[in-house]
């Protein structure tokens, strides 16, 4: 058969596709163009330029985009793996905290059409008795997996022929270096030596310029010819205004740095602001009463429901229930007791009211088991009795609580921030947070009692009340023949749940943390913390919802204060003032958070002195141990070193950043690809007859595995 009339087989549409195949397979700039068409996001220049950085160099070992906090590392990490999946080079694993691997599956399917699969305890489990070997190979799409998981399961992972690893939140690595540093750390380096890396953190450098050596090593190990070759030429004796120099070259090809204010000055984002706002409420006698005989059981040693060796993560569940709202104290009481009158003690297992709990135990899964032991020790009668008694009082106390100086402050000031909103341009529109499923229902039923009734929605880990149901069933018939419908039931019921808020008939948004990832809510700018979490990236990822890119006025961060709790005052004074969470532009708070590795520590640090201490004196003392233990991280020693090594690659940034602008690269026009793909198609689609003719095997294969939507939707 001759190449003409091979051609001659193929419409003008097959034409197009094959075109496009052929074009995706190269790594310059205009097959990237084609990745960017096919994206789903506004993209700014900046993140192109990281993004080609690291597409550019195919047979290097990895990069580090280190662009600060709000100027879109999932994008452009987003737009490597959508080049990748175009490449035929599927085998992707990205590495997250996993309080974030739900957020990441939302956005590579919403933003680059790229689905995903979760790999946890759960699913691990039920692939391998399907009769699978090898989990991580048997599952379709990107694989997003927590770096607990990942490192327990590192000889799988080493196994498997990755083609792209990425490292969300990548500082925990840096202490690799460390002879005592994270062993999770060094099994993952170890795990995973030999595939392209991309690392993505803020803060690469906090504490020692050894940290960018750390950070660097998991990428290559030599790179800087080795930790004592490394000490001897950039820090102490050998740390000169030359060898600084010689450090930002030798990070050059490896490390891409992008500030907020060099994006502000080529005026391609506007930041917005976060302005804080405090309720703050005097909780009556009944409250108090309620919280400080429950805190002080939970502070004995002799309890059968805890023992005296208790499970960090079980004090953690109440005690973040305890903070919410008597109306979760109450269920969480009456489940207790109904353990114990059969026998069992408390674990995280008994409760599905904090909906991010199962995260959190597998946060810290390398340095405890989620559940007690004590269910297997004798248990006294007549001590049992005892208990029983004393904790039924303290359900009939809860119940007598009819309503809680928090909820009712909340009512009193909800319409005079709202109108300062609409008096900003904004929305007349709120999210409120609550990490208890329960109180996210108390807070609607009061909310609907006092004025929102037909205005709220709900949005948790479940989503199975009657009201989201109907949102969904709707949504399905509105867009069930639309690409918008993704068949991951969770990820389409956010989309229900978003699209129903963001209509004019609803006002209010509560939402669980679990609920929340992965959800973008740029056009409504009053956020409530109803309840605080004691987590500060938490904190951090709940105020991202709304403060992010897209959004058009200052955003007002609400916190609610109990003035009778010295514990939560000074818990949100330390958020405020060393964390600087709640006011300032995009990532102000980037510094601080970089030091905390993981959240489930520091929720730790701060569980031990609510524990510990009984007097406010004694708070005061542990909190004020604290807040310098966080000073002493941010020195201004390190600042400058981290400014003058990281933050001046090259002075002329902005006018890069201007130039990819003009180029049209950050915004292809789609209109102009199609036509140019028509001009060439006779040329290109003869050559590919007479080329896939010629090499049948592999190439049909890959052309022929083509499967996600955004590899030929524009034509």
């Amino acid at each position: 058969m001759t190449t003409s009339a091979a051609a001659a087989q193929y419409t003008l549409v097959q034409g197009h596709f094959f075109a496009h195949s052929l074009m995706l397979e190269s790594i310059d700039e205009d097959s990237f163009t084609r990745s960017l068409s096919a994206a789903r996001v506004d993209m700014n220049p900046h993140q192109v330029e990281a993004s080609l950085f690291a597409l550019k160099s195919p047979f290097g070992k990895g990069v580090l985009l280190a662009d600060e906090v709000g100027l879109g590392k999932t994008i452009e990490a987003g737009l490597v793996m959508a080049q990748k999946w175009a490449e035929q080079k599927r085998r992707i694993l990205l590495i997250a905290p996993a309080s974030l691997r739900k957020q990441w599956e939302q956005e590579l399917i919403e933003k680059f059409g790229l689905s995903s699969t979760i790999m946890d305890a759960g699913r691990y489990r039920d692939i391998k008795k399907d009769g699978s070997k090898q989990p991580f190979q048997a599952v379709k799409g990107v694989v997003i997996t927590s770096y607990e998981f990942a490192a327990m399961k590192k000889d799988d992972l080493q196994m498997a022929r990755w083609d792209l690893v990425v490292f969300d939140e990548a500082h925990r690595l840096r202490n690799v270096f460390k002879k005592n540093g994270s062993q999770r750390a060094k099994d993952l380096r170890d795990a995973l030596r030999e595939p392209f890396k991309v690392l993505l953190t803020a803060t690469p450098l906090q504490n020692s310029l050894l940290e960018l050596y750390g950070i660097v090593s998991i990428i290559d190990e030599n790179h800087f010819g080795g930790g004592a070759a490394f000490k001897k030429l950039y820090t102490g004796a050998g740390a000169t205004p030359a060898s600084t120099e010689a450090l930002r070259d030798r990070l050059k090809p490896i490390c891409h740095r992008t500030l907020r204010r060099q994006v502000q000055e080529a005026g391609h984002i506007k930041f917005t602001k976060r302005n804080p706002v405090v309720f703050d409420f005097e909780p009556p006698d009944l409250e108090v009463k309620l919280y400080n005989a429950v805190s002080s059981f939970l502070q004995r040693k002799d309890t059968i429901s805890y023992g005296d060796r208790a499970n960090q993560l079980v004090i953690l569940q109440i005690r973040k229930i305890l903070g919410s709202s008597t109306f979760a104290v109450t269920q969480y009481l009456e489940t207790l007791i109904g353990r114990l009158e059969k026998m069992q003690t408390a674990d995280t297992a008994m409760t599905d009211d904090i909906d991010t709990m199962e995260e959190i135990v597998e946060e810290a899964s390398a340095d405890e088991n989620g559940d007690t032991d004590d269910d297997e020790t004798l248990i006294d009668p007549l001590k049992l009795a005892a208990e029983l008694t004393e904790l039924r009082g303290f359900l009939d106390l809860a119940r007598s609580i009819g309503a809680n100086a928090k909820g009712e402050k909340l009512i009193d000031q909800l319409p005079l921030v709202l109108d300062g909103i609409v008096a900003k341009k904004g929305a007349r529109k709120a999210v409120i947070f609550t990490e208890s499923v329960r109180t996210q229902t108390y807070l609607s039923e009061l909310l609907s009692a006092n004025g929102y009734a037909g205005q709220i929605v709900l949005l948790n880990g479940s989503n199975n009340d009657a009201g989201s149901q109907e949102i969904f069933r709707n949504w399905i018939a509105q867009h069930g023949d639309s690409d918008r419908v993704s068949g991951s039931r969770t990820a389409d019921m956010k989309a229900a749940i978003v699209d129903a808020f963001k209509s004019d008939e609803k006002t209010i948004l509560i939402a669980t943390e679990s609920g929340a990832e992965g959800i973008n809510l740029q056009f409504c700018s009053l956020i409530i913390n109803f309840d605080l979490p004691w987590n500060p990236q938490r904190i951090e990822q709940r105020i991202g919802r709304c403060h992010r890119y897209g959004q058009k006025i200052d955003v007002t961060v609400v916190n609610m204060l109990n003035l009778k709790n010295q514990a939560e005052f000074r818990i949100h004074q330390l958020l405020r003032n060393k964390f600087k969470l709640f006011e300032g532009v995009f990532g102000s708070s980037d510094e601080v958070l970089g030091t905390i590795e993981r959240g489930v520590d520091f929720e730790k640090k701060v569980l031990d002195i609510v524990q510990e201490c009984r007097t406010p004196e004694d708070i005061d003392k542990a909190f004020d141990a604290l807040q310098a233990d966080l000073q002493d991280t941010i020195s201004a020693e390190v600042a400058s070193a981290r400014a003058k090594v990281l933050e001046q690659f090259d002075a002329d940034v902005v006018a890069r950043l201007n130039t990819r602008k003009d180029s049209g690269l950050f915004a292809p026009d789609l209109a102009e690809i199609c036509l140019s793909g028509h001009r060439r198609v006779r040329t290109i689609a003869t050559r590919h007859c007479h080329w896939r003719h010629l090499a049948r095997g592999t190439r049909r294969a890959r052309l022929g595995s083509v499967q996600r939507r955004s590899d030929y939707q524009h034509l």
